[in-house]
């Protein structure tokens, strides 16, 4: 069985599309290596989930009060990036309201029931929905690995920063061409 999960953190419209409400160039430079990373995952059998951005619209929500509007439910923001398929049968799409993937939803019971203890990481943005996930994983005893090349944010120093610091104290960080490394040598 198959121990490994790819976590597609918020690759949706608002984010990657020119015409979202909060895109960042780089978001869409990382589709194709992302893209490539979700077909080599597939292909070794991991579990793939994604993790969908979304505010309930017309509700309270202090934190989004705050901010730039953005991932609405009902708006086409929250829909999955094209580029990044996703199987209606195999795959999960988890939505959430934080930045952190484990926060207020079941990403921990479908991992666990799954028997799932690497989580393979990649998306936006790495100071906030990146880090956030990947240090709940880390409390939460999964090995996380986050894809240097396969991670985004608006900020050079600010996306070396935080990738330096996950490596350090919160799981490991590698480029993809490393990660099918360990994949086809089993060590994953």
């Amino acid at each position: 069985m198959n121990k490994t999960a790819l976590l597609i953190v918020d690759m949706v419209k608002d984010f990657t599309d020119p015409e979202g409400l909060v895109f960042y160039p780089q978001n869409r430079e990382v589709l194709p290596k992302i893209r490539k990373v979700l077909d080599r995952c597939r292909k070794q059998g991991c579990l793939i989930v994604f993790l969908q951005h979304c505010n309930r619209k017309d509700k309270m929500d202090r934190r989004i009060t705050s901010m730039r509007p953005n991932c609405m439910e009902g708006t086409p923001g929250i829909e999955i990036d094209p580029m990044l398929p996703v199987d209606e049968k195999k795959d999960y799409v988890i939505r959430k309201r934080r930045y952190s993937g484990f926060f207020g939803t079941d990403l921990d019971l479908v991992l666990r029931e799954n028997h799932i203890e690497n989580l393979i990481i990649v998306g936006t943005k790495t100071n906030c929905c990146i880090r956030a996930t990947v240090t709940d994983a880390f409390y939460l005893d999964y090995n996380g690995i986050v894809l240097s090349d396969c991670v985004a944010t608006n900020s050079e120093t600010v996306q070396q920063v935080h990738l330096e610091d996950i490596g350090k104290y919160l799981g490991q960080v590698m480029d993809s061409e490393e990660l099918f490394a360990k994949l086809e040598a089993g060590e994953l």
